[in-house]
């Protein structure tokens, strides 16, 4: 007896495989639970399947069935003789190499909202200067002083360079074991920096703010002859013989780098090859994001900062769980140069840090232009330490923590509800097209030799990357369209100088990184765990909000921020990891 006319079969190693099964398709059921079984082979001997009928059938999964089979035939014959060979001549030219550190792209996005160029001569910021700052008797004090302080500790020589670094390698080890928060101790090149640092001061020569202070960096930024991980085991043991710019820079203003930190397996979420990095406010909670190790680093009081980044939450998520203060910059404020790459359109670099006052002075180190990175340039920010904040009209919210909201007013903000008004639905989709297409473009070799099956989350990239090669290029394009117009209509709608919202909503998360809106992670306060174990506890769930503000107005968000946190002391709390409580235990 013949196969069902409706059903279509394709051999599938010694067995075969009907391609409606998927979607239930009734004739195989049947002839499945009637029939003996006839191979594949002997089907297609009946009846062979033509490239076209194939061809026609997969058109479901692009959105376009309204071929007829003579233009099918002519697709075919032009995708064999152009495409195919056009796609793999390009692969040669750039895709050999995973991670997009090479060959950037040259369609380039651009997020000021300016029809200039928003560029001119960029002039540092003018610091204030910590008075009356004296060394705490214990390390645990010097752990968790702000970096403005601790600068001055080694201004005036109250502390060296040197024993800061022993401080933090200290803390680093001891913490490390239950936060997993480190993948790389750069401990011999810490302590030669830091001898630098001490040197360079002895001889009279200060380099600023960050003039010996430790710090880490996610692991997706290469330096050089130490592991640039990507938190995969596929590049575990990469080293990358380059200095990413942000670490030039850092390295320039005389900072100390310690460790590279834990970022989630190719910087999507807190799972890496090594395991996965907990919350210190909550080590039964992970710290959700891929700056995962940034996040739960400087909320431990194991770095003064560190620098993470964000395409889609990364800074804001972990940020927002772990109790600290953080910057998503404005895109292109900070060049990206020898960086994994997710997304050339949506990557941005941001500091981790204990306040608003240090994001500041570590936006000012680290931002810049770079010819590695075409999107990056010169953001012509203003001072925040010299902004008049009673001159701001600021909207918030129906989701924003009051108690922003009426520190601010009481400091002279004008204070406003305010709502983002916009008619684009697709937000969220538009940024996974634009994601993962871009990321397999600089994963695709990767997934060709099949090691998306060793990724540590199978339920991560390997699903959304393989659901990419579905994404015509069509459609990408109509995205970026969309995308576009979604920037259009937030650009109108924006009537206040900044506002305040949750940070963590999933569409504001998705809208901001499409726009290339900064935002400021605050820290506004603390509140008991669900289910506390019997006898008590002290761990906490943090509570935060976001203050947003237009691209190229950073400095706004972060002076709202410093003004907020002046008469506040939430981002001043220390999580309790020494401390946990009776019977409190990390659940493995």
């Amino acid at each position: 007896m013949a196969w069902p006319s409706k059903c279509k079969w394709l051999p599938l190693q010694n067995s075969g495989r009907c391609l409606s099964y998927t979607h239930v398709c009734k004739y195989h059921k049947i002839w499945k639970d009637t029939k003996p079984f006839i191979s594949a082979k002997d089907a297609l001997k009946k009846e062979p399947i033509s490239d076209v009928i194939a061809l026609k059938d997969s058109m479901k999964y692009f959105d376009a069935e309204f071929f007829n089979d003579s233009k099918l035939r002519e697709m075919e014959d032009g995708a064999k003789e152009f495409n195919v060979p056009a796609f793999r001549e390009n692969r040669k030219l750039v895709a050999t190499e995973n991670g997009g550190l090479h060959n950037p792209s040259v369609l380039l996005f651009k997020s000021s909202w300016s029809s200039g160029s928003m560029t001119s001569e960029t002039r540092s910021f003018e610091y204030p200067r910590a008075s009356s700052v004296h060394r705490p008797t214990n390390d645990e004090d010097i752990a968790f002083m702000s970096v403005i302080e601790l600068g001055e500790l080694i201004r005036t020589k109250q502390i060296t360079s040197r024993e800061l670094t022993d401080i933090f390698l200290r803390r680093l080890k001891r913490y490390n074991p239950v936060l997993e928060a480190v993948i790389t101790y750069t401990e011999d090149l810490a302590y030669k920096q830091a001898k630098e640092a001490d040197d360079l001061l002895a001889q009279g020569k200060y380099l600023g703010p960050l003039h010996g202070i430790p710090y880490g960096l996610k692991d997706i930024i290469a330096v050089p002859h130490y592991k640039t991980t990507w938190g995969s085991r596929t590049f575990k043991n990469q080293v990358l013989d380059s200095e990413a710019y942000v670490y030039r820079r850092l390295k320039s203003a005389g900072a100390v780098l310690v460790a590279k930190l834990v970022t989630g397996s190719l910087a999507y979420d807190d799972i890496w090859f090594g395991g996965r990095t907990r919350n210190p406010w909550n080590i039964e909670e992970f710290s959700t994001g891929s700056s995962a190790g940034p996040a739960a680093s400087t909320s431990a009081g194991m770095v003064p900062f560190a620098i993470g980044s964000e395409t889609a939450g990364s800074i804001a998520y972990p940020a927002a769980r772990c109790g600290v203060t953080a910057l998503r910059p404005t895109f292109g404020t900070v060049a990206r140069t020898d960086v994994m790459s997710i997304s050339e359109s949506l990557d941005k670099l941001g500091p981790f840090c204990r306040s608003a006052v240090d994001c500041a002075v570590v936006l000012d180190t680290i931002r810049g232009t770079d010819a590695g990175d075409p999107s990056s340039r010169e953001v012509a920010l203003g001072d925040p330490f010299h902004v008049d904040i009673t001159k701001l009209t600021v909207g918030y919210l129906d989701d924003a923590e009051m108690e922003v909201v009426d520190v601010l007013s009481s400091k002279g903000v004008k204070l406003v509800p305010f709502k983002l008004n916009y008619t684009v639905e697709s937000v969220q989709s538009i940024l996974n097209i634009t994601m993962d297409t871009d990321m397999l473009a600089h994963f695709d070799n990767w997934q060709r030799e099949g090691h998306d099956d060793d990724y540590e989350a199978q339920d991560q990239w390997p699903v959304e990357l393989r659901r990419a090669r579905l994404i015509p290029a069509v459609d990408y394009i109509q995205a970026q369209r969309a995308r576009g117009k979604l920037i259009r209509e937030i650009k109108d709608s924006f009537t206040v100088d900044a506002f305040v919202g949750n940070v963590t909503d999933w569409e504001r998360v998705c809208l901001g990184n499409l726009v290339g809106m900064p935002v400021v992670v605050v820290p506004t306060g603390l509140k008991s765990i669900e289910n506390p174990p019997k006898g008590g506890t002290k761990r906490r769930t943090t509570v935060t909000t976001g203050i947003y503000a237009p691209p190229d107005h950073d400095h706004i968000a972060l002076a709202l921020a410093m003004a907020y946190q002046s008469v506040t002391d939430h981002n001043k709390q220390r999580p309790p990891i020494d401390d946990l409580g009776p019977n409190d235990v990390i659940q493995r």
